[in-house]
C-alpha cells in the first residue's frame, strides 16, 4: 500500500524539486521508503508501505525487466501468483507490483481485465512518450488529476497536486452537490480543474491527447440471468467469499480484521479465522453511549470465533481531540462522521498490524439500508399521488415524523434516487438550498447507467447508485483515508468484483424477505455462527454526533456557524443557518447532520481564506 504521484509534459523537462514536493506530502501513506523517477519530462513519485515482499527488489518506482515502462502503483494484487503462472512470467521478487508491471509490459492495458485486486497505478512508456493510467472496478483506490494539453498531473490524494497547481479555484458545483449529498461524487473534486480519475477504467496521455476507456461495467451483471435459489445460490457464495477472504489474508506483515459486531464484519472475520493459521487480530469500537454501543456483541463474536481482541473506548473528548486534524486528511470538504469511529479504530490496530480486512459493501450490494424499503414505497402509485399533503401534515408532528416528510417532499422531474439519499442521510434537500445557498448552483443531476434487458426494482436502483457514487466518493473515501493517515492498509474482500457480480444477480427477493434487511447475508452468516450472536436491529457504525454537537462538541457550530464566521466565507445566508441552529437546539435533534455539514464546509472555506487561498 503506497501513495503515488507523478507530472508528465508535453514539452520541455521534468523538475525535480517539484516530484520531490509533491511526493512529500504522502509521507503517511508510505512510511517506509520514498522514490522519484525522473527523466526528460517525466517524473514520477512513490511513497511505499511494506507489505508483500518486504526486500529493496519490491520497491518503486519500478522498472521493467526490459526497461521500457516504469511504474508507480498502490494497491494490492491479489491473484498476482496465478496470473504469473498464466502468462509464463518469470519476477525477480515476490511481489505483487512487478507481476502487474510485467504483465502490462507483455499484455498491454488489455490485462487490467485480469486483475483482481484493488489498485490504481501510472506507467510511463519511456519509448513511445506515453502515459497509462488504470484504477481497480470499484474504486477501492483513490486518484486524482489534472490534465490539459501542455501537461498531466495526477497523485493519490488532491493535496499532492496542489504544488503543480498554484491557487486552484473552489469549485461551485461540488459545494452545493456537498451539501446535498455529504461528499462530492466523481468527477468533480472541490477545486475547478482537478477530477477523480473514473473506477474500473484505464486511460493513456499522450502529447496533451487524452484518451479513457472502461475496462468493467458495473451493469453488466444485473444483465445475466436472475438467481433466485437460496441454497444453490449460498453455496456459489460462500465459495467465492472464502476464495476471496483467504487471498485477502497474503501478507508479509501483521494482519488483522475490525469487528464491530455487525453482519458484514462478523462474516469476514469468521472466514478469516476459518483460513487463518493462528488466532486473528480483531478489533472494535466501544461507545460510552449505549445507544450506539455494539462492542459487547462485538466481544460475543470474538469470543466465539477465537480471535485475539481488542477494544478502543470513545469519548466525545477523544473525537474531539481528532476531528480538527483528521478533517484536513479529505483535502476537501467530507461529512460523514463516521469517520471519526474509523479513523479510531484505525489508529488502535495499527498498534499490533499493518494490514486489516473490514466489511464494507455488503449494505450496497445486499440491501441493508432502510432507504431500500423507502424506495419502494416512494414508488408506490398512492403514495406518489399524495406525498405533498401527507408531507404538510407530518411536518407538525414530532422530528421522526418530519423526517419522513422530507422524504416525501420532492419536486417534479427530480432524480429520486439522489433525493432519497440525500434525506435519509439527513443533508440539505434542493428546495433547502435553493435558501441556504442561493449563490450556488443547483446540484446537478448525477447520471446512473442502468442494464439492458432487465428492468430494476426501486431498492436494486437505489443500491446501484449508491455502489456508484456513495460507496467509492464516500465510504471507500474514508477507509483509505482513515487508513492511511496511520499507515494501516485496509482490504475490502465483499468487493471483490466476483462477488458483486453474484450480488447483482441476485435476486430482490433474497435480498429483502418478509422486511428482514439483508437476507442473503444473514443466512450466509448463520453458516458460521448462531443467530443469536446476530440477530437484533441494524445500528449502523457511527458516533453519536447527535447529542456531542449540543453538548461537549458545541463550541464547533459556535465558533464555525457563527455570524461572523458564515458571512466572512459568505457562501451561506445567515439568517437560514441562526434559523437551522435555533431549530436543533430547541429540539430538532435529526438535523445534526445539517449542522455538521455546515461546521466542515466552513472550516475548510475559513481555512482557505486564512492562507490566502480562497
Amino acid at each position: 500500500m503506497c501513495g503515488i504521484s507523478g507530472i508528465i509534459y508535453k514539452e520541455g523537462k521534468a523538475e525535480h524539486s517539484l516530484i520531490e514536493r509533491m511526493n512529500a506530502t504522502l509521507v503517511h501513506r508510505g512510511p517506509d521508503a520514498g522514490a522519484l523517477f525522473v527523466e526528460g519530462r517525466a517524473a514520477l513519485g512513490h511513497r511505499r508501505l511494506s507489505v508483500i515482499d518486504l526486500s529493496e527488489s519490491a520497491g518503486q518506482p519500478m522498472h521493467s525487466h526490459c526497461g521500457r515502462y516504469v511504474m508507480v502503483y498502490n494497491g494490492e494484487l491479489y491473484n498476482y501468483r496465478e496470473l504469473a503462472r498464466e502468462l509464463g512470467l518469470t519476477p525477480r521478487s515476490s511481489s505483487d507490483s512487478e507481476v502487474l508491471l510485467e504483465s502490462f509490459a507483455l499484455c498491454g492495458p488489455s490485462v487490467i481485465s485480469s486483475f483482481n485486486g484493488m489498485f490504481a497505478a501510472a506507467i510511463w512508456d519511456r519509448e513511445a512518450k506515453q502515459l497509462f493510467l488504470f484504477r481497480d472496478r470499484m474504486g477501492i483506490k483513490p486518484l486524482f488529476l489534472a490534465q490539459n494539453s501542455e501537461r498531466i498531473v495526477f497523485a493519490s490524494e488532491l493535496k499532492a497536486l496542489l504544488p503543480a497547481l498554484p491557487a486552484p479555484e473552489i469549485n461551485p458545483a461540488a459545494l452545493s452537490a456537498y451539501l446535498h449529498l455529504g461528499y462530492i461524487p466523481a468527477p468533480e473534486t472541490v477545486y475547478h480543474g482537478i477530477t477523480k480519475f473514473p473506477q474500473g477504467s484505464w486511460a493513456v496521455w499522450k502529447d496533451g491527447d487524452w484518451r479513457t476507456e472502461p475496462y468493467w461495467r458495473m451493469v453488466e451483471a444485473p444483465e445475466a440471468p436472475r438467481m433466485d435459489d437460496l441454497p444453490s445460490a449460498k453455496k456459489e457464495y460462500v465459495k467465492l467469499l472464502e476464495d476471496a477472504v483467504e487471498k485477502r489474508l497474503v501478507s508479509d506483515v501483521p494482519l488483522g480484521t475490525f469487528l464491530s459486531g455487525g453482519i458484514d464484519s462478523s462474516l469476514v472475520t469468521a472466514v478469516a479465522q476459518k483460513y487463518a493459521s493462528e488466532p486473528i487480530r480483531s478489533f472494535s469500537i466501544a461507545f460510552d453511549d449505549p445507544r450506539h454501543d455494539e462492542s459487547k456483541y462485538a466481544a460475543a463474536i470474538a469470543a466465539h470465533l477465537g480471535t485475539r481482541h481488542r477494544e478502543f473506548r470513545v469519548s466525545s473528548r477523544d473525537a474531539m481531540e481528532r476531528i480538527p486534524r483528521v478533517l484536513d486528511l479529505f483535502d476537501e470538504p467530507f461529512a460523514d462522521s463516521s469517520f471519526i469511529p474509523t479513523m479510531m479504530v484505525s489508529e488502535l490496530a495499527r498498534q499490533d498490524v499493518t494490514v486489516a480486512l473490514s466489511g464494507d459493501g455488503g449494505d450496497e450490494l445486499f440491501h441493508g439500508y432502510g432507504m431500500y424499503r423507502w424506495a419502494a414505497r416512494l414508488h408506490h402509485p398512492l403514495m406518489r399521488a399524495g406525498r405533498k399533503p401527507l408531507a404538510a401534515a407530518l411536518r407538525r408532528l414530532p422530528d421522526r415524523y418530519r423526517r419522513v416528510a422530507a422524504l416525501l417532499d420532492y419536486e417534479r422531474g427530480e432524480s429520486l434516487t439522489t433525493h432519497l439519499f440525500s434525506q435519509e442521510q439527513y443533508f440539505f434537500s434542493r428546495q433547502e438550498l435553493a435558501h441556504l445557498a442561493p449563490a450556488l448552483p443547483s446540484p446537478a443531476a448525477l447520471p446512473l447507467e442502468l442494464p439492458r434487458g432487465r428492468r430494476l426494482t426501486p431498492a436494486e436502483k437505489q443500491a446501484l447508485f449508491d455502489l456508484h457514487y456513495y460507496l467509492p466518493d464516500d465510504l471507500l473515501t474514508k477507509v483509505d483515508r482513515s487508513g492511511m493517515a496511520h499507515s494501516l492498509e485496509l482490504r475490502v474482500p465483499l468487493l471483490d468484483h466476483r462477488l458483486v457480480g453474484f450480488a447483482l444477480r441476485l435476486a430482490p427477493s433474497l435480498k429483502i424477505r418478509k422486511g428482514v434487511l439483508k437476507y442473503f447475508l444473514k443466512e450466509t452468516l448463520a453458516g458460521y455462527l448462531p443467530r443469536p450472536l446476530f440477530e437484533r436491529p441494524k445500528r449502523g457504525f457511527s458516533v453519536p454526533l447527535r447529542y456531542w454537537l449540543s453538548g461537549d462538541l458545541r463550541s464547533l457550530p459556535e465558533e464555525y456557524l457563527s455570524k461572523e464566521a458564515v458571512q466572512q466565507t459568505a457562501f451561506l445566508e445567515w439568517k437560514e443557518v441562526a434559523r437551522l441552529k435555533k431549530r436543533y437546539y430547541a429540539g430538532d435533534s435529526y438535523l445534526f447532520n445539517r449542522i455538521w455539514a455546515l461546521i466542515v464546509l466552513q472550516k475548510f472555506l475559513m481555512e482557505k481564506m486564512n492562507t490566502g487561498k480562497l
